[in-house]
């Protein structure tokens, strides 16, 4: 899927959440990145979260490992349809059984190299739907792994993930998320 993204505008915001403003997305992260609208989506399937590689490519924290993906709502798109609209972009698949398990979620970290991650970010979860077909830009590469692996992993050493998933974990608590598996036939 190809996607234009010469309008891809991001959504600032004031301290208390009241949308401000918009901006480019491809501008907006830099050495003083305003507050903007994000979110972080996981998804999980029996008892397994999908972790990515943030592409070499990417600018903030390249070859990291992270959530399933993350992403910007346009202006006046719904968080929720942009979970969907990036699983596409990501991931090439769809997904189902979309909830928000932390709408209160924010963070701000620095990379490296100086450039701010400033996001009020809900995250969500929910389960893929169709197969996986990473888009190289973005994610480098993808692990299907044990959720209380993964949650024993941010806890212990936390300098192998992304700083808002590591947050999202401690934010989750010992139960993160429960899914209903697929009823079979």
């Amino acid at each position: 899927m190809t996607e234009d993204l010469a309008e891809d505008l991001v959504v600032l915001v004031e301290p208390d959440g009241t949308p401000c403003g918009t901006a480019d997305r491809t501008s907006v992260h830099t050495t003083s990145t305003p507050l903007h609208f994000a979110f972080s989506c996981h998804l999980v399937e029996a008892g397994r979260l999908l972790m990515t590689r943030r592409a070499l490519t990417k600018k903030t924290w390249p070859g990291v490992w992270t959530n399933s993906y993350c992403g910007h709502p346009r202006p006046g798109e719904s968080a929720v349809d942009a979970v969907h609209r990036y699983a596409q972009r990501e991931l090439g698949l769809d997904v189902t059984d979309v909830r928000c398990v932390l709408p209160d979620f924010r963070y701000r970290a620095v990379d490296a190299s100086g450039v701010v991650e400033n996001e009020v970010c809900p995250v969500f979860v929910a389960r893929p739907a169709g197969p996986l077909r990473p888009n190289p830009d973005e994610v480098m590469d993808v692990a299907w792994t044990d959720v209380d692996d993964v949650w024993s992993a941010a806890r212990r050493t936390p300098w192998l993930l992304s700083p808002w998933f590591v947050d999202q974990v401690h934010a989750l608590g010992a139960h993160p998320y429960r899914v209903p598996e697929r009823e079979t036939s």
